[in-house]
């Protein structure tokens, strides 16, 4: 069955940071034109800072799991191997249970001030992951479709 999210404004994944030793890094370029300056920090453990006109608009860090953001309606992910995925569109507010793209479901709760959980369930609806948007957004890649919670509780997902 089609995912009841409305169709994203498109999305851009961009490869793996290059091998190590490349001194400059990697920047590709978002969806809504910003660029990704992207860091190996080593141990499968990567930084993203997103730049627009020069300006360092939000920085993301893997630190042994995939990093999430939200960043205006521009959803982006930052995988463990340095991949980054933005998309814009498809986003719902919770707390709630949500269609996402990809054949996901999310259960979202609100669990405290700027803190929403999302438990991405699968048949049976049995879980398959969490993400914990804790005053920070939060955010996972899962059999190919990307996922982003914010710690407003706004959840987007893109295939």
């Amino acid at each position: 069955p089609a995912p009841a999210t409305a169709p994203s404004k498109g999305g851009v994944t961009t490869p793996a940071a290059p091998p190590k030793g490349t001194a400059a890094g990697h920047s590709p370029t978002l969806v809504d034109g910003s660029t990704a300056e992207i860091r190996d920090l080593g141990n499968q453990n990567y930084s993203a800072k997103i730049v627009n006109s020069g300006q360092v608009l939000a920085t993301l860090e893997t630190k042994n799991e995939d990093a999430g953001l939200n960043a205006n309606g521009m959803f982006v992910v930052l995988s463990l191997d340095g991949t980054i995925h933005s998309w814009m569109g498809g986003s719902h507010s919770g707390p709630g249970t949500v269609k996402l793209a990809g054949g996901w479901t999310a259960k979202v709760t609100k669990t405290g001030e700027l803190h929403y959980r999302a438990e991405i369930l699968g048949m049976n609806n049995e879980v398959y992951g969490t993400l914990d948007a804790d005053q920070h957004d939060s955010g996972a890649a899962a059999n190919g479709v990307y996922i982003v919670l914010s710690a407003g509780g706004e959840i987007s997902a893109h295939a």
